[in-house]
């Protein structure tokens, strides 16, 4: 049966020698894995110069529920992205947030106010002139909202350690290592406060941004399954 959706493109991967899988977050559908012709020439329907990373796309595809594989019929991109494409820094997000969104988001999860935000974040970083270098933590953090694992801080304030495993202040040192001690903390009052539109007048150093990266991935590989370290990181620390 065909549907029209949109979807945000995530990756492809090698499969044959006609085809590609194309890993694609729909609004329909969730995270879905489909065919992609290897074709290039001029009259290949489908371009695969469409899939690059974060592209948002409009398709009509083949949705089969209980199918591994799903084929894509018609795409063409719902709005174009130039910077995306070739400004440096933002080239190198777009890797990394396409690469970490691949690991948290799965299979057939499809919420539509998740979608969204990530829509427009897309939206904001091909846009963005400043506080590009905070744009990575501002999405982590506030996607947490839409993933279900929200930082709960009722006892900011008063517990001066946060247990990165309960998600949440705690008034004791937690037993195991896997929490923030009462400085590192101060990152969460920050990261509440950062959105896209005020991101550009937080000054933060590179290691500072680096420390608030690694405690947001590790944050999420806490609470999200089978989600492992990523390629990408090592290149956004040193362009971002």
């Amino acid at each position: 049966m065909l549907h029209k959706t949109e979807g945000i493109v995530l990756g492809t991967l090698p499969y044959n020698d006609i085809y590609s899988i194309a890993k694609v977050y729909t609004r329909d559908f969730g995270k879905v894995s489909y065919l992609l012709p290897r074709s290039h020439g001029k009259k290949a329907k489908i371009k695969a110069s469409l899939f690059f990373p974060l592209s948002v796309l409009n398709m009509e595809v083949e949705h089969m529920p209980l199918r591994d594989l799903q084929r894509l019929k018609e795409a063409d991109r719902l709005f174009p992205l130039q910077d995306l494409c070739t400004h440096i820094s933002k080239v190198s997000l777009a890797f990394f947030l396409s690469e970490f969104l691949m690991r948290v988001l799965h299979e057939s999860e499809n919420n539509e106010l998740t979608y969204c935000f990530v829509k427009n974040s897309i939206e904001t970083l091909e846009v963005a002139e400043k506080g590009l270098a905070n744009f990575h933590l501002a999405f982590l953090f506030g996607l947490t909202r839409f993933m279900g694992i929200y930082p709960n801080v009722e006892w900011m304030g008063e517990h001066h350690f946060f247990d990165l495993m309960q998600g949440e202040f705690v008034e004791h040192m937690p037993i195991h290592s896997h929490y923030l001690t009462r400085r590192e903390s101060d990152y969460l009052v920050l990261l509440r406060r950062m959105n896209y539109s005020n991101m550009h007048l937080f000054r933060l150093s590179r290691n500072d941004r680096n420390r608030i990266l690694d405690h947001l991935l590790d944050y999420y590989r806490l609470h999200i399954y089978d989600f492992p370290v990523l390629k990408s990181v090592e290149i956004l620390r040193e362009l971002v």
